[in-house]
């Protein structure tokens, strides 16, 4: 990767800067002489004399079956309290952000995988947000972007950090079902190109077994969810998928300032509910040309998101930034902005921290991955009542998968401890939360970096830092920011839905015939041979009823 802004400090080494040990609980302690990167900004030099980490107590079992932090925050309700069938308003200077996953794998009962949903603003006229996102669709989330009142057509623009399938699991769900719901128009995936990565054997260069390059970008991932749904989205095609005078292809990419023209994989139609849209994202480009880096700018909503490489199992993993302008007198301002970052999975490095500086403006809300050490994950993993030793095969394969792709917890508030001015809230995510994981987890990042958990004022210069959990709600303005967890019912069905208002009539869909009217409507049965149906009635004996009852 060709990165001009440098962000490695001179004279220190990544191993030496970021250290970090998958058996102990500590990291890296702070001190010592102040270095600054070519970029310009300073950072803490360190010892590297690592103390031993911090005493975390495993004797409690009940301790690691609850929350009770998330438990002791005020109810959110996901349905406006005056017509309980549309969506919780937002003030017009709002962003919220809800966690509909939060966890990694495998999955808990308690968590799903990752995702995050933003809204900002709010639109008098159409009652809805003025723009809403979906940061990448883990296994497991969609029941909760139901119970959350989100339906599929509040999620129409996805973000994906990376390819794994925690982290996009998902889509499949979002991308058949979703024309059956409420979004009749295409579903857009951003995410990164290619890896482009070669690997040869290293003991013996002259092997003639490459591995690679793959065709592992988003494209060519989202060109394969097609062709594998194509039976799903043929059964269904009897239903409404489109509605007229959606915008064309360039006016999209006008409109949202895309990298490249937006064009559907497969055969669907432009405007079609089956149409799923790339849109590849350069990994490579940081620092050098800032508009090469913008994934998302809209004039009207006032929303941009930028995107930055970060390191995780392989090339071509990215984090997202999103700033909004609750006014448009301060369009493009950083200063004005109300800003989020989301790393997705990251070992710790130098491109998040330089985001969340943001130039010496900082950022509201600073979203990073963080997970137990190795031991600890071990140690749940195994269900010991106490530490394995480091020699524990568990804990050695864990080890593996910290050092590829985490961030653990005393290396990230080390991590935290690099970025000034402070967020005014950092939310470790990607966790398993409970009682004990927190606290121990909270005593390593004290370590490093002063901070707090809560809602009320913390010590001077502290960071607040909170761990998230599914139905998390984060409501950010200016002037405060309001943690709640969603209130919802287990045995809900269908969020508010979001159709054109009439008289938008929708087009016919794909598998149709004439009605008694010569109305061309949906013909469910195009696609069956009804040969041996069990007739409803049949020689006027009612066998069944046709309403169901």
């Amino acid at each position: 990767m060709d990165d001009s802004k440098k962000t490695k400090p001179t004279g220190l080494t990544r191993r030496e800067a970021l250290k970090i040990s998958g058996l102990a609980l500590g990291g890296l302690a702070i001190g010592g002489p102040i270095i600054v990167l070519e970029a310009g900004k300073p950072y803490a030099d360190q010892s590297c004399n690592c103390p031993p980490g911090p005493k975390c107590s495993w004797n409690y079992p009940y301790r690691s079956k609850r929350y009770s932090y998330f438990q002791s925050l005020k109810p959110f309700y996901p349905f406006d309290n005056n017509t309980p069938t549309t969506i919780r308003p937002l003030g017009e200077n709002e962003m919220r952000i809800t966690f509909m996953g939060s966890c990694i794998p495998p999955v808990r009962r308690a968590q799903r995988e990752m995702s995050i949903f933003v809204e900002v603003g709010w639109d008098k006229d159409r009652h809805r947000p003025l723009d809403q996102f979906v940061f990448d669709c883990g296994s497991g989330v969609c029941a909760n972007y139901g119970a959350m009142n989100v339906g599929y057509g509040r999620m129409n623009k996805i973000f994906l950090a990376h390819l794994h399938a925690d982290h996009m699991g998902d889509l499949t769900h979002i991308y058949c079902f979703g024309p059956s719901g409420d979004r009749k128009s295409p579903l857009y995936v951003w995410g990164p190109s290619r890896s482009g990565l070669i690997w040869k054997n290293p003991d013996y260069p002259t092997d003639p077994t490459v591995y690679g390059p793959y065709d592992d970008g988003t494209a060519d991932y989202c060109d394969a969810l097609r062709k594998a749904c194509r039976w799903n989205t043929e059964s269904f095609s009897f239903q409404t998928t489109s509605y007229p005078g959606y915008p064309d292809q360039a006016s999209i990419q006008a409109m949202w300032v895309l990298p490249s023209l937006p064009t559907p994989v497969g055969d669907d139609a432009w405007g079609d509910a089956y149409a799923l849209v790339p849109i590849e994202l350069d990994w490579t480009q940081y620092g050098q040309d800032p508009t090469k880096n913008i994934a998302y700018q809209n004039q009207e909503t006032r929303v941009r998101i930028t995107h930055f490489p970060v390191i995780h199992t392989r090339m071509g993993s990215i984090g997202y930034k999103l700033e909004w302008w609750p006014s448009k007198n301060d369009l493009w301002n950083p200063a004005k902005a109300i800003s989020m970052i989301y790393t997705g999975d990251t070992k710790p490095e130098y491109h998040s921290v330089d985001q969340a500086i943001n130039g010496g403006t900082g950022v509201d809300v600073f979203i990073h991955e963080m997970i137990i050490p190795a031991q600890v994950w071990a140690m749940k993993n195994e269900h010991l009542d106490e530490l394995p030793p480091p020699t524990d095969p568990g804990v050695e394969n864990l080890t593996t998968i910290q050092n590829s792709s985490h961030s653990p917890q005393g290396a990230f508030g080390y991590l935290l401890s690099l970025i000034n001015p402070r967020p005014r809230l950092t939310v470790a995510t990607h966790f398993p939360v409970a009682d004990d994981t927190v606290d121990c987890a909270m005593k390593s990042v004290k370590e490093h970096c002063k901070v707090y958990q809560g809602n009320g004022r913390g010590p001077k210069d502290a960071a607040r830092i909170t761990w998230s959990f599914d139905l998390m709600v984060i409501t950010v303005s200016k002037d405060k920011i309001l943690e709640q967890r969603g209130y919802v019912s287990d045995y809900g069905y269908s969020p508010t839905v979001n159709l054109p208002p009439p008289p938008a009539t929708p087009n016919t869909p794909k598998y149709w015939a004439y009605n008694t009217n010569h109305e061309k409507v949906g013909n469910p049965y195009a696609q069956i041979d009804t040969s041996t149906e069990i007739p409803d009635c049949e020689n006027s004996t009612c066998n069944y009823r046709d309403d169901g009852y």
